[in-house]
């Protein structure tokens, strides 16, 4: 879900430290410039997206990036965190909120955030997320003495222990992440769409296999691998006016599309995105299946039995 459009509850917490004034009061200032997590997200999503780099490199999963890529994501989080929310740098840690020095941290691996010896006694940002479970979390803790493990690497920088973990501040737990949508794909279909040299016909293949999934502007790129990506979804020689033929609509973040989508039952685009579904002419065998009118005709989910036949132009407004 794009994260412009998706909403997200603050997480619940007991009040493990009410003798922490500072904690409060970062928490306080977080919740009230992102309240429902949108901003986060959305600067989660783009440091992955910004690390995969699939408009030019074709990849989309975690295993497919070097090792050295793989520990920038930390830093490209810390920097888009900060461009989101504008805060400022920090004495000695990362950043300034609400005028106390906060050290961001993120992981892979949930309370595995590595923790140098200067941020100790500080506040920490801790942020985790997970492409392939379209979730993140972030959270605040104090790095103090004793919720550290004693152990460290050859930087002397240690993990955060069982009270440690069990004291982190969640702001938002396990909350929705915008899809990587060629994560849901078989194998198969991943291998057959990214098999044709035109980026055109690889567009066309992700629309025909993903029906019923909102597909990002980022997956479009991921699979297009051109300049110009999002032409290849639109009319005038695009995936809508190729798969027109074929009854395939692509619905889109405009206000018609919506209420097609919503009428049909299949997702909403958000902004960025779009959902496409085959279609079909209502029939008796339909019964009293949700249909839509186009063109004077009213229109239906196509089924495997029904036909393919071409279906109007939808209106883009």
């Amino acid at each position: 879900m794009d994260p412009e459009t998706m909403s997200v509850q603050p997480a619940l917490w007991p009040v493990e430290e009410p003798g922490d004034p500072e904690l409060e009061a970062v928490t306080k200032q977080i919740l009230a410039a992102d309240p429902d997590g949108r901003r986060f997200a959305g600067a989660v999503r783009r440091s992955m997206d910004m690390l995969l780099d699939g408009q030019h490199t074709g990849r989309f999963r975690w295993d497919q990036l070097y090792k050295t890529e793989k520990a920038h994501l930390g830093t490209l989080i810390e920097i888009n965190v900060q461009r989101e929310f504008g805060f400022a740098d920090g004495a000695t840690m990362d950043y300034s909120i609400a005028g106390t020095d906060v050290d961001c941290k993120y992981s892979q691996g949930l309370g595995q955030w590595m923790i140098p010896p200067e941020a100790l006694g500080h506040l920490l940002l801790v942020v985790w997320a997970s492409d392939e479970k379209s979730s993140w979390s972030v959270g605040l803790v104090r790095a103090l003495p004793e919720r550290l493990n004693s152990g460290g690497n050859r930087d002397a920088k240690k993990t955060l222990n069982g009270a440690g973990r069990g004291a982190v501040r969640w702001l938002f737990r396990d909350a929705p992440l915008q899809e990587n949508m060629l994560l849901r794909l078989s194998d198969a279909d991943i291998k057959t769409i990214f098999s044709h040299k035109s980026g055109q016909r690889r567009v066309d293949d992700l629309f025909v296999r993903a029906q019923g999934r909102r597909v990002s502007r980022t997956v479009v790129a991921t699979v297009a691998m051109q300049e110009d990506y999002m032409k290849r979804v639109r009319y005038n020689g695009g995936s809508r006016s190729r798969l027109q033929p074929r009854g395939i609509v692509i619905l889109g973040h405009y206000s018609r599309h919506g209420r097609i989508a919503e009428t049909l039952g299949l997702p909403v685009p958000g902004s960025g995105e779009s959902v496409s579904a085959r279609l079909a002419v209502a029939r008796a065998h339909h019964g009293g299946a949700p249909r839509v009118e186009l063109d004077g005709k009213e229109w239906v989910l196509a089924s495997p039995e029904d036909p393919e036949e071409a279906v109007p132009k939808l209106p883009e407004i």
